[in-house]
């Protein structure tokens, strides 16, 4: 029996321990005040992990896939036709080979239902016909594909549409020609090599170099993703540590996928060849997946001290949420009486220790009420402040709550106010109590002693 006793208690410290730490990773790491770099890796993997299910990344991912699919011949055919122009487009056909090596009658089918579609666009009434839905089916994933980047970054307003014709026409025309001069560099790279070192035992040196070169290659386009496409500012620190993490996960995928199809036809190659469809939709969804769990990653680790107290945020009780937008208020209105310039949503939670699920939610109702507007930022690209649409001195607290509470729907119950008459009548007086002492504060008489804001960008 004391032996049986003994063994139990150390069973249950075990246990203790392991639930003690699982809700110390789970939830109280965001109320520990440390800042050592391993708390952040973790605070940062939290985050990833909530915000990968939050905001729902499979079904993304899933409508991304179907939308690719109806971009794919475009895009190949935009790919070869301006590898035509460069000579090279024996070069990606080759490199498409390598990628599926299994479905060479398949690739070469494709191939031609492409050059057809390039005849046809390049033939037809109108020659620009062709060209123009070619880059508008192009234009619009890749805007499907900045809303979804901006969903997780918490971002409402998304690139005007000149914006878009402007950015996605310049991005379609140069990354297949970066694409098309890597696959250059490399050829060359690899016969210069080869002519200028004749040792043997250079030649696995060799292909490690380039096999290194394609890798950074990997990293530094899922780098230029992540900064590129969302519509907001991220630090090219975090975009590329997302990126090395993405692209090992899209070489591994690669590398996974290539295994997969040559093991599926060395048994069956007619159930291989069946199977291409299939494997490439599962191919081009696990590798949306990745994108966008690097996307997630680099949104998480570039906010991952503004999400101290999200949990917080969630079960906010009214009262302190409006303490939070009239302070919120006050400090936009700071800036705007000292000729700051706009305050952004960064200057808010870094100056303050705002949250950014907060922050994000009082703007957009402070802009939707006609209370601030979003400007650019003067000396900055891509990134929205925020400045009072109202004089800070005429802004009381009663046109603000009024302003606030009265956004939305209303009134839209029938017979509500036959039922409810005494209902009305008791919020009409609470109403004009509050009025009469709200009417007499403005916004400019909070902005006294705000601290930190004097160090705000400016």
């Amino acid at each position: 029996m004391t032996d049986r006793n003994t063994d139990s208690k150390p069973r249950n410290a075990f246990v203790e321990k392991a639930v003690s730490l699982y809700n110390y990773l789970t939830t109280g790491i965001w109320s520990d005040p440390r800042r050592t770099w391993w708390l952040n890796v973790l605070r940062t993997l939290n985050l990833s992990v909530n915000s990968f299910f939050n905001r729902d990344i499979q079904t993304q991912a899933c409508a991304l896939t179907y939308r690719t699919m109806l971009a794919v011949v475009p895009a190949l055919a935009l790919l070869l036709a301006i590898g035509r122009g460069f000579g090279m487009q024996q070069v990606l056909q080759d490199e498409l080979y390598q990628l599926f090596p299994a479905q060479h009658v398949a690739i070469n089918y494709a191939m031609n239902f492409i050059n057809s579609y390039l005849q046809q666009a390049s033939e037809g009434v109108f020659v620009g016909v062709g060209i123009v839905f070619l880059l508008w089916t192009l234009i619009s994933l890749l805007g499907n594909v900045e809303d979804t980047f901006n969903l997780i970054w918490g971002q409402k307003g998304g690139r005007s549409i000149w914006r878009k014709l402007s950015d996605y026409t310049a991005m379609l025309l140069i990354l297949p020609v970066l694409m098309i001069c890597a696959s250059g560099i490399s050829l060359l790279l690899s016969s210069t090599l080869n002519a200028i070192f004749h040792f043997d035992f250079m030649t696995p040196v060799i292909s490690w170099l380039l096999e290194g070169a394609q890798c950074l290659m990997t990293f530094l386009f899922f780098t230029a993703v992540y900064m590129l496409i969302p519509n907001t500012k991220v630090k090219f620190k975090n975009a590329f540590i997302s990126g090395c993490i993405s692209g090992i996960g899209f070489l591994v995928l690669q590398w996974l996928f290539v295994t997969g199809t040559l093991y599926v036809t060395r048994y069956n190659a007619i159930y291989g060849s069946f199977a291409f469809i299939p494997l490439l939709l599962l191919w081009m969804q696990l590798a949306w997946v990745i994108c966008l769990a690097g996307a997630v990653i680099c949104y998480s680790s570039q906010n991952v001290f503004a999400f101290s107290l999200d949990r917080e945020v969630g079960s906010i009780s009214q009262h302190y949420r409006d303490k939070v937008t009239v302070a919120i208020t006050a400090a936009i209105a700071y800036r705007f009486v000292h000729r700051l310039g706009p305050a952004s949503a960064r200057d808010l939670m870094d100056n303050f220790e705002l949250p950014a699920r907060l922050v994000t939610t009082v703007t957009d109702r402070l802009c939707a009420a006609g209370i601030c507007n979003r400007v650019l930022v003067a000396d900055q690209k891509d990134v929205y402040g925020f400045q009072l649409a109202i004089d800070p001195a005429q802004l009381t607290l009663g046109e603000l709550r009024h302003g606030l509470y009265n956004l939305g729907s209303s009134d839209f119950i029938t017979n509500f106010s036959k039922n409810f008459p005494k209902v009305l009548q008791a919020f009409d007086k609470l109403d004009k109590a509050y009025a009469d002492v709200a009417d007499n504060i403005t916004v400019a008489s909070l902005i006294d002693n705000i601290p930190n804001l004097n160090t705000a960008q400016k």
